[in-house]
């Protein structure tokens, strides 16, 4: 049997223990279905080495060998993490579009006694449903953007914001990355392809009558393009803006990115990175600042020279004006700010005519 897909977060996967991914690791790690385990029946090397016979030898050359360590592989999976299942396991596997690998996996494991069924189409069926629903829309729910200056607290107040039971996706999140030159985190970002299946499930989970809030972004985060479907709500929402001085921005963000600001190793190709971009002595200044741990100063001259003007002409494109302005004074209390930003989205009225809150 095979299960056809529907969904990216499709319910019919809650009824198997276990997903089960069959390609080599590097497919796997590039994107994978959430909560799969990778098993490859063929590792890179075999998976290259074996297309290679198929393309300059023969087919029939190619699946010899290809079976043979294929069978292998599966063998050392059963004897080796799959052995403690009992009979009722059930698992569900998949390979890039269903075939020869996943089903010679699903045959052997039902010949062990496992209830195994595998996904109709693989990988590339389930990709068909996140591809479609990131890229061609609409996004399911109306659209409300937090925008204000960098700086201005607009990541934690949206989570403020979902604490307190709105509608939210932190597409800043999904990417991993803090959506500036200053902007990396931890475990890099993930790839383009897992970036997207992440944005699916947040999208596909969404109450259409509610609206979703939606941080103000670029058409990138980070090396991630943001999904035309979403990029073209963000474009076309209205918007809650943040006014906040860029003096309370400036300690907001000395202190955000304090251990950024802080590695001088870190600091030198940002820099770098921005030279093309600003005169010499300004880049002098702000190596200077740097040297003598003057965080709040380079904070305030970087909002100030580089972000805000090139964040004013992102505004202009996309502000119509339809939304709300909120003027905080300073970011050290973000639940009061946030209460500020909650009484402004509860006086805009999106598209449906539904509730703000939760």
């Amino acid at each position: 049997m095979t299960l056809r897909l529907s969904r990216v977060a499709d319910p019919a996967l809650s009824r198997f223990d276990q997903i089960i991914d069959a390609r080599s690791p590097a497919e796997y790690a590039e994107d994978h279905l959430p909560g799969a385990i990778s098993l490859p029946v063929l590792n890179d090397e075999e998976r290259a080495r074996v297309g290679t016979i198929y393309k300059q030898v023969s087919p029939f050359d190619a699946r010899k060998i290809g079976g043979a360590l294929v069978i292998a592989a599966i063998a050392r999976h059963i004897a080796g993490p799959l052995a403690h299942h009992d009979g009722a396991w059930q698992p569900l596997v998949y390979c890039w579009r269903g075939g020869q690998r996943s089903g010679a996996f699903t045959t052997l494991l039902r010949e062990v006694g496992w209830r195994a069924d595998r996904i109709e189409g693989g990988y590339k069926a389930w990709r068909r449903l996140v591809v479609d629903l990131v890229q061609n829309g609409p996004v399911p729910a109306p659209v409300i953007v937090l925008d204000g200056n960098t700086g201005s607290a607009k990541t934690e107040i949206l989570l403020h914001l979902a604490s307190r039971g709105h509608q939210v996706i932190d597409l800043e999140g999904l990417a991993n990355h803090r959506g500036s030159i200053f902007g990396g985190m931890p475990g890099g970002q993930p790839s383009q392809k897992m970036f997207e299946g992440r944005l699916a499930l947040a999208l596909e989970a969404l109450d259409p009558t509610r609206p979703v809030l939606v941080e103000a972004e670029s058409s990138r985060i980070g090396d991630l393009n943001v999904p035309k479907a979403m990029w073209q709500a963000i474009c076309a929402a209205p918007r809650a803006r943040l006014e906040v001085p860029v003096e309370a921005r400036a300690v907001f963000t000395a202190d955000r990115y304090a251990e950024v600001l802080g590695d001088g190793v870190r600091m030198a190709p940002i820099l770098t990175q921005l030279t093309p971009l600003h005169p010499a002595d300004r880049i002098a200044m702000w190596r200077e600042m740097l040297a003598v741990g003057d965080l709040y100063g380079i904070s305030e001259s970087l909002l100030r020279d580089h972000y805000d003007p090139r964040y004013q002409r992102h505004r202009s494109r996309h502000d119509d004006g339809r939304g709300q302005v909120v003027f905080l004074h300073g970011l050290t209390d973000l639940e009061a700010a946030t209460s500020k930003v909650e009484a402004a989205l509860a006086r805009m009225q999106p598209s449906t005519g539904s509730a703000i809150g939760g």
